[in-house]
């Protein structure tokens, strides 16, 4: 099959790989019919974080069951799944406290389960899903969804569900005002999740016309381009001179995570979902000077997808506007130049 591997910073190949099959009782064989590049992808590919050898990449597709484990009974072929962008157990700790993304088994794709065996990346044609009954979710009466309803159903892997933690951990809900730094595809989930809660205003800080629209269009009520200390000032001039109750960080930067914080009243909520890249450490003293509280991290994506999967395919909410560039698995090298260069928010891939 062919599958995305990265080398090296700015070096994205898709190569040849063996086909996956069922190895475990527990796994299952998924067809990918759609996978994406992720903001946190191009954490390697710019070297930010380090590729010691080749490795496949990708952590969110959706597809069709092609093969299933002997212990497999809740899923069966041609069952149409949604992958989180975690393999979890649903059974420890953690997994049965919500936490999936801090299972006791936890394993990324493209990574290695906890018997040894590698697992394919997202990003290729097909992947041997462990622990498949407690990781994936079966889309009830779908077996080949359209483009649209394809590309919304992509997002529960990750984005949509990251930014609705972020909205969580930040307490957005009715009545309370929305600040959301970072205007790529988990900001813009972290708007229409805020919008989803009840958010009586949603303030989304970006400086490019096509993300501004899309933002708009899933519920903010005002833009600020501004940044540092003018974009706190642009915030409290629109909210009638205070800051706002809530705000998601969906960037991960040490920039990101400073808008944020001075961008919440005191007594208010930072809900952060970038993944951090470095000297984005929380100041203890002016959070403890100014009783904001702060929540968030890795979102536990399974956790989410059941709620908002009903939400999807009702049409109550229409993620999916977040890609805006489709592109054939050959062309990843092209997708990830794309998204490094701001050139697409979100560069959707079919195998």
């Amino acid at each position: 099959m062919r599958a995305t591997i990265i080398h090296g910073p700015g070096d994205i190949r898709v190569e040849d790989r063996d086909y996956p099959t069922v190895q475990l009782p527990t796994d299952v064989v998924v067809k990918v019919t759609a996978s994406c590049v992720c903001g946190s992808d191009l954490w390697p590919y710019r070297g930010v974080k380090p590729t010691h050898k080749p490795s496949a990449i990708g952590h969110e597709f959706i597809g069709t069951v092609e093969s299933v484990g002997a212990d497999v009974k809740d899923l069966a072929v041609g069952d149409f799944v949604i992958a989180p962008f975690v393999v979890s157990c649903g059974q420890c700790p953690q997994c049965l406290n919500g936490v999936t993304v801090a299972c006791d088994h936890l394993a990324g794709w493209g990574g290695k389960d906890d018997t040894g065996l590698r697992i394919d990346g997202g990003q290729g044609q097909a992947v041997r899903v462990p622990l498949a009954e407690s990781t994936l979710v079966k889309v009830p009466g779908v077996t080949d969804p359209d483009d649209a309803l394809r590309a919304s159903l992509l997002t529960l892997s990750d984005v949509m569900a990251t930014g609705h933690h972020a909205a969580l951990a930040a307490k957005a809900g009715p009545g309370r005002t929305v600040v959301v730094v970072g205007d790529g595809a988990v900001g813009l989930c972290g708007v229409l999740a805020a919008k989803r809660l009840g958010a009586e205003r949603i303030i989304a800080m970006s400086r490019h016309a096509d993300r501004q629209a899309i933002a708009r269009e899933f519920g903010a009520t005002d833009i600020v381009a501004e940044r540092g200390d003018d974009g706190v000032a642009k915030v409290r001039e629109l909210l009638g001179g205070v800051l706002a109750d809530s705000v998601l960080e969906c960037v991960g930067t040490k920039e990101s995570m400073d808008q944020a914080l001075h961008s919440v009243r005191p007594g208010g909520a930072l809900g952060f979902v970038g993944v951090p890249t470095g000297g984005a450490e929380a100041p203890l003293r002016f959070l403890f000077d100014t009783n904001i509280s702060i929540a968030g991290g890795m979102a536990p994506a399974r956790t989410y997808i059941p709620e908002l999967l009903a939400d999807v395919l009702d049409g109550t909410i229409n993620p999916g506007r977040v890609f805006d560039t489709v592109m054939p698995l050959e062309e990843a090298p092209e997708a990830y130049r794309a998204m490094d260069e701001r050139r697409a928010i979100k560069v959707l891939l079919t195998p």
